[in-house]
């Protein structure tokens, strides 16, 4: 019974430090670069994606980047499908977020300019957001309908 009682305990002290750590680099204006990453496939290009999967990590996105290199995204994960809206506060770079069904299928696409409020909404219920430099999409003739790979969106058993 201690033991567990100290693995719990443990597990808390982790949450709530890594939590403060958290609300510590947005409040100093400072983006969060140690997000665990995953490899996502689009065409025949290979995304090096950080992964926000928690309430914190999602709300801090990219905000307050100067700049990210061209193979690497954003990948936002949420617990169920919904729809998803995102907006541009303290984010400098301008992006596209590709909103993702469960099976790596790109719903819709938006454009979205650096510090501006305005919210871009997914078109359907879905549970991922793909953020990557504005125009990456484009450039790699990915569109709505278009299909990403990766463990992320391997069917759950």
């Amino acid at each position: 019974m201690k033991s567990r009682l100290r693995t719990f305990l443990l597990a808390a002290v982790a949450t709530l430090t890594a939590t403060g750590a958290l609300a510590q680099l947005a409040t100093e204006g400072m983006p969060q670069l140690d997000l665990q990453r995953t490899q996502i496939g689009a065409g025949m290009y290979r995304i090096d994606a950080q992964v926000a999967a928690t309430p914190e990590q999602r709300q801090i996105g990219l905000m307050y980047r100067k700049q990210m290199p061209q193979h690497e995204g954003m990948l936002f994960v949420f617990e169920r499908p919904a729809v998803q809206c995102f907006w541009m506060k303290n984010t400098l770079i301008p992006l596209t977020a590709a909103f993702v069904a469960d099976d790596g299928s790109i719903v819709n696409l938006a454009d979205m300019k650096p510090l501006d409020e305005t919210s871009h909404c997914s078109t359907k219920p879905v549970r991922y957001v793909l953020e990557m430099n504005q125009g990456w999409f484009g450039q790699h003739h990915l569109a709505a309908g278009s299909r990403l790979r990766g463990p992320v969106f391997e069917p759950r058993r």
